[in-house]
């Protein structure tokens, strides 16, 4: 299960609108890669790498050297989480823990360790490292650690002017800012700038997603509205998840979604949230990221929303072609096909977000408030987060202040006399 949900491959997707006109046969952008890829890439199958975390290649100086020129979009990503800083609205009660030394040796039974983790086995693999778990010999607890080479990140392009560092870096900035009951927590970084090596430590969830066939409405309804919950938060917080889908939501003992792998992951400063670059998975990408042209993240994110619902419930994908052309051309123009026998409320909801239209399309405070999400179990209770919450505080906390000045005083600085 974490083989997928901490993969760094990309990922898309496909469906249809309800209500709209949609134009047939729109050109889709033309593909750079090989155009007869194998089904398994469509959905994010990916090659497992050796389970050793050395890496053979050798590590120049320049390497170093270019590791402190970070890549573009990291820098802004840096610059909007000092900025946050400063302006006190970082929604974390307690900052991430960063080490800047590491300490690789064995315990008393010849098993390895870095720092105070002793590993366990190897849970997941990407394109970017690999995940391994470890129990920390302090607190006695499970964590997932990504592991990955700086090296080995500096030689890999991902975009003509980036390489997969300023992937990793920004992913770890935005997870640096999130604290949500529905999303995965970055417990501590280990970057030490004398070696190679690389760790983000985050909290192990050790649930299992639900594979194969679909599953009970009522089970759907739930984990539904975890994402929901989650992503709005992510949203709120001006961060694009840009990869959601069933590999990247694990689901704990408890039944409690949480949303993981920020790698493609993109911060804003404000609600403009329009991008260019779409580095999802094949079967779970908006049209509008198809066609070529800037979209706005936070709906592409509400459309994958709508295709991991489909997939929760019916057990397989709304569109998926034998090429990547092939599946990119019926996301764009396909409509989608619902049983007749489904719940009405649900094929609503199912319509609303995957309609094709990014404007016409259902957003998520509508989906929160949706009788099919509504069910049973009413309304979906809104998280105050450790930013709006201090924030709240400290214009209390002010109001306080002018209150007893006046009583004070007997003066209102705030009136113009």
């Amino acid at each position: 299960m974490y083989r997928k949900t901490y993969s760094l491959a990309r990922v898309m997707g496909c469906c249809s609108c309800f209500g709209f006109s949609w134009k047939p046969k729109q050109k889709t952008r033309p593909i750079s890669v090989r155009n007869n890829l194998s089904r398994e890439y469509l959905l994010d199958e990916e090659i497992d790498d050796e389970d050793d975390v050395s890496y053979n290649g050798e590590i120049s100086d320049s390497a170093y050297e270019e590791y402190d020129e970070l890549p573009n979009r990291a820098k802004h990503s840096e610059e909007i989480l000092r900025i946050r800083q400063q302006n006190g609205t970082i929604c974390r009660q307690f900052p991430v823990k960063e080490t800047q030394k590491l300490v690789r040796s064995e315990d008393e039974n010849g098993i390895k360790m870095i720092n105070e983790y002793v590993r366990e086995y190897k849970i997941g693999a990407g394109s970017y490292g690999k995940v391994v778990l470890y129990r920390s010999c302090v607190d006695g607890r499970k964590y997932a650690i990504k592991a990955f080479h700086k090296s080995h990140l500096l030689k890999q392009r991902v975009a003509p002017s980036e390489t997969a560092m300023g992937d990793v870096l920004r992913e770890v900035l935005i997870m640096k800012m999130l604290d949500h009951p529905n999303i995965v927590n970055l417990i501590e970084v280990i970057d030490d700038p004398h070696t190679d090596h690389f760790y983000m430590v985050l909290e192990y969830v050790d649930g299992k997603w639900v594979n194969g066939g679909g599953i009970e409405e009522s089970t759907a309804r739930k984990y539904l509205r975890d994402i929901v919950s989650g992503l709005m938060y992510l949203h709120a917080h001006n961060v694009v998840h840009g990869d959601i889908k069933p590999d990247n939501l694990l689901v704990t003992s408890s039944g409690t979604v949480k949303i993981g792998d920020f790698s493609v992951s993109q911060v804003f400063e404000d609600d403009n949230d329009e991008l260019r670059r779409s580095p999802g998975t094949p079967v779970f990408t908006a049209p509008e990221c198809c066609l070529g042209l800037t979209y706005h993240g936070k709906a592409a994110d509400t459309w994958a929303v709508g295709v991991t619902l489909y997939c929760m419930i019916l057990g397989h994908y709304p569109f998926l072609g034998e090429t990547l052309q092939d599946t990119y051309d019926q996301i764009v123009n396909n409509p989608l096909v619902l049983p007749n026998e489904m719940n009405p409320q649900l094929r609503s909801l199912l319509e609303g977000l995957l309609c094709k239209d990014p404007q016409q399309r259902m957003t998520l405070d509508a989906v929160a408030q949706h009788s099919w999400i509504t069910g049973e179990d009413g309304p979906m209770s809104r998280y105050l987060c450790w930013c709006k919450r201090n924030s709240i505080e400290s214009k209390q906390y002010n109001e306080r202040n002018v209150e007893n000045h006046i009583t004070a005083t007997g003066i209102d600085e705030s009136r113009t006399y």
